[in-house]
């Protein structure tokens, strides 16, 4: 057992301390705050506060892990060996800065707690963030740097113990759209038809009419082929399915229709199954326990993952509000237009609740890549060239990659083929 002596355990400490020795680096530890205790013991040992007691493994603390609230704190970059890394600590430390109080900063999101213009969906601006701002988002910055804590534990205790994790891949498809033209009832086909037409938009016209006598046509009904390919692949596959009432935002097919609702049971039979949040259950609680409650109904399961529309999170209202709703874990942890990792992480983690200063019990999935962020990229080429720079980036610290598609770009009328896209990055980078 790895003991860290401190001089006050507050709930921050150890959150981030089982992150990062138990979740990512399988190393069994252990607090104290008596120095005998630390003295006394036997096996690896780290010091965690403003001065080292003897010639043991130190790293000196910043204030942020025993503070409480926000404040305004200065973030100064720094390098350590090639990764960027801040809150630089002394010469007599043995990390040059506080790997703990940085990891804290960016799992807890705590630069979305101070004050910053939303976009217009109520988001926080990726470009707003320290790690795109300072050129590390594509980067989990927090994996690379406990493994580097690691590789410095084990030169000083060479017979340290530590559990090897494997690398995990997970296909999200995120369906809040299930079909362009089927299932959508007499008023808003014909609405759509007559649209389509005087708007000169005859290919439509002629796929929808195409689709009124043979639903299977529908071009966003591409549910058996990804099956396939996740059967060929084996590869752990979630399908996320808005059920929500028509509204401005939220245009799938209506939860009351029967067909819709046998296609979910369907795939529910092959694949994790979970909810996809409506634009107005982001701040209606009610509204997403209805949701949530009429899908279980459907898969005759607990429905327990969620993902927001739009990827909307402010938090720290939406992660409440989740956990009122009993979700235990959230897959929107992630940036629309931008690839990368928004908490700095690949490893999925508790949220931190800053302003009541608990872990919530909800675990937090980040994702690498939405394919909303790489839409605008020129070729298939550098779209699969992009995602195997984040996957490479995973790989070092075998952490796990998830990415996002809907199946509506994979089936919509692109200049690309996402679909032959979506199965190339599967072959190459599921394993």
């Amino acid at each position: 057992m790895l003991l860290i002596y401190t001089h006050k355990i507050t709930p921050r400490f150890s959150f981030v301390m089982k992150q990062l020795f138990t979740r990512v680096l399988g190393i069994e530890i252990g607090f104290t705050t008596t120095v005998e205790d630390f003295i006394k013991h036997k096996g690896p040992k780290i010091t965690y506060t403003k001065q080292p007691l003897q010639n043991e493994f130190f790293i000196r603390s910043n204030d942020l892990l025993f503070e409480q609230g926000i404040n305004d704190i200065q973030v100064i970059m720094d390098d350590w060996e090639g990764v960027p890394c801040f809150f630089s600590t002394g010469e007599r430390s043995n990390i040059p800065f506080d790997i703990f109080s940085a990891s804290f900063y960016l799992l807890s999101r705590y630069e979305e707690y101070l004050p910053h213009v939303k976009d217009l969906h109520g988001r926080f601006p990726p470009k707003e963030s320290l790690a795109f701002k300072h050129g590390f988002l594509k980067r989990p910055v927090v994996d690379l740097w406990a493994f580097k804590l690691l590789s410095a534990l084990l030169r000083k205790f060479p017979d340290m113990t530590y559990a090897k994790r494997p690398y995990k891949y997970t296909s999200v498809i995120d369906v809040t759209t299930s079909h362009c033209f089927a299932y959508r009832g007499f008023v808003r086909g014909i609405a759509g038809f007559l649209l389509d037409f005087f708007s000169l938009k005859l290919r439509r016209v002629s796929k929808r009419i195409g689709v009124w006598f043979d639903p299977k046509k529908d071009p966003y009904d591409n549910f058996s082929e990804l099956i396939d390919f996740h059967k060929k692949y084996q590869i752990n596959s979630m399908f996320f399915f808005q059920f929500a009432d028509y509204s401005t935002y939220d245009k799938n097919v209506s939860p009351n229709s029967n067909r819709f609702k046998f296609l979910i049971k369907s795939i529910a039979d092959y694949s994790a199954v979970s909810l996809a949040a409506s634009y107005g259950s982001f701040s209606d609680i009610e509204m997403l326990r209805k949701e949530k409650k009429r899908l279980s109904t459907v898969i005759n399961r607990p429905v327990n993952f969620s993902r927001m529309r739009y990827n909307r999170v402010d938090v720290p209202e939406t992660y409440r509000n989740l956990v009122d709703a009993e979700f235990t874990d959230d897959y929107t942890m992630g940036y629309t237009h931008e690839v990368g990792f928004r908490a700095g992480t690949c490893t999925p983690f508790h949220f931190y609740d800053i302003n009541l200063e608990i872990q919530q019990p909800i675990r937090v999935h980040p994702f690498a890549i939405h394919d909303y962020a790489v839409v605008q990229s020129a070729d298939e080429a550098t779209i699969l060239e992009e995602i195997g720079t984040l996957y490479k980036e995973v790989k070092k610290v075998n952490g796990t990659f998830i990415t996002i598609f809907s199946n509506e770009l994979l089936g919509g009328s692109q200049k690309m083929d996402w679909m032959r896209l979506y199965q190339n990055t599967i072959a190459q980078y599921h394993v």
